[in-house]
């Protein structure tokens, strides 16, 4: 069964296989967002929502460990699974506690990269579909912003999450980030967000002199030009074909200045060239000599019309809530039944969303008989029922093309546990120095 084969009809039948035949990560989940332990009630007050057949919403559920977390999702088989702040309280118990001393405390600083939001500059699709050429609009944005939260913010911990159908989400989880105030992830989103404007706005980037200060740094006129640059002309000059008819060129030229955009030889000159690599080098040939006698600028144009068409487009409010709620890694989507994965960034090149493993084919793949299993199951028989399940449980886990992406969780969370390990040997250390 290839992951085409996903029958949404089927969701129920596959859920309960998902959940109780340790497809879904329980243990990396609650090593995640325990933290190590990091403070007391810390997973204890975190909230989960579970979205349950026919859109029944459950929210304000927590859980005391990772056993109840995992038996009762295995009880009520969340459609889908949303993840909410660390609380003051326990979430479960919010209607028990004096009003107005529930409070959302920390959570990471999250960022929600959306395809829908790309509609006005891709034209191989739109709305929910996704392709291969505008995909590549996720790998410009998971570099570019990538690089900015870890160079220009000091965070280490990024889970890069892909969403099960036409998206990213980020995780930031550094200490620092879980605990930034709405003013704070405000400004983070604000200083990361250069296409800005609504379905009324033409001009959705404008670098004003001076230029916006993410852009004027060095580091970022690197990224300018070895991943927007890289990406610009293959994708939206070939494969979205932004030359190649009058309407496309109409949307291109109206980024310009008007008193630019004015020139009469403007909009043909460059036309009797075939190849759209020559036009695009024709047509900033031409802007680059008339601008000289614009009086509204335009001497950022050919960087304004890259960023607009390939710069990272973000959901600010998603990322300035503490108590924002976000679709959960590792949650199955009922539309085309992909597992929403962490994403390898040391193979983000080689990443096709379309190979991702949906439910159907991870439970397909349980029941490939395997070469070694006769010998096996005749040791299983002299175990234990409880060695036996275990074995069962993991031998499941590990024979599914799901097995990869948990790996990269993994690495993640040993990533994190070595920091928190060496912070506390720097705290011991002062100690000892007092």
């Amino acid at each position: 069964m290839s992951t085409s084969d996903y029958d949404p009809a089927c969701l129920p039948d596959l859920l309960p296989i998902y959940y109780r035949r340790l497809f879904f990560p329980f243990s990396q989940y609650y090593r995640w967002l325990s933290y190590g332990g990091v403070s007391k009630n810390y997973f204890q007050n975190r909230e989960f929502s579970f979205t349950l057949k026919d859109d029944i919403y459950v929210r304000y559920q927590s859980f005391t460990s990772q056993n109840e977390l995992e038996n009762e999702m295995q009880k009520m088989v969340p459609n889908k699974i949303d993840i909410g702040a660390v609380y003051s309280h326990r979430p479960s118990q919010h209607n028990a506690v004096k009003s107005g001393t529930f409070q959302a405390l920390e959570k990471e600083l999250v960022f929600d990269i959306d395809m829908t939001d790309y509609d006005d500059v891709r034209c191989c699709c739109s709305a929910a579909d996704i392709c291969s050429k505008c995909w590549t609009l996720m790998n410009i944005a998971i570099r570019i912003l990538d690089r900015a939260l870890r160079e220009d913010f000091g965070f280490h911990h990024l889970l890069w999450v892909y969403l099960g159908r036409r998206g990213v989400h980020c995780w930031v989880c550094d200490d620092a980030a879980r605990k930034l105030s709405v003013a704070a992830r405000s400004a983070v989103a604000e200083y990361l967000s250069l296409v800005k404007g609504g379905e009324e706005t033409v001009r959705k980037v404008v670098l004003s002199d001076p230029i916006h200060p993410f852009i004027k740094l060095p580091l970022f006129l690197l990224v300018i030009l070895s991943v927007v640059e890289r990406y610009f002309q293959q994708y939206t000059i070939v494969d979205q074909d932004i030359l190649g008819s009058k309407e496309s060129v109409d949307k291109v030229l109206a980024l310009l200045p008007e008193d630019i955009l004015s020139f009469p030889d403007l909009a043909v000159s460059y036309k009797d060239e075939k190849d759209p690599m020559k036009q695009w080098d024709q047509l900033c040939d031409l802007v680059e000599r008339k601008k000289s006698n614009s009086r509204k600028g335009g001497q950022y144009f050919d960087k304004e019309i890259m960023l607009q068409y390939c710069y990272p487009r973000l959901d600010v409010n998603v990322s300035k809530g503490v108590n924002h709620l976000l679709k959960s890694p590792f949650s199955v989507h009922p539309k085309t039944g992909r597992i929403s994965v962490p994403i390898d960034l040391k193979e983000l090149n080689t990443f096709d969303p379309f190979e991702v493993p949906t439910i159907s084919l991870i439970c397909e793949e349980l029941e490939r008989p395997r070469a070694d299993e006769a010998e096996e199951d005749d040791k299983k028989d002299k175990e234990n029922e409880q060695e036996a399940g275990e074995r069962h449980r993991i031998r499941d886990y590990k024979r599914t093309s799901l097995a990869k992406y948990v790996k990269v969780f993994d690495w993640f969370l040993e990533a994190m546990a070595r920091s928190r390990k060496g912070e506390m040997l720097k705290k011991s250390d002062l100690q000892m120095d007092f």
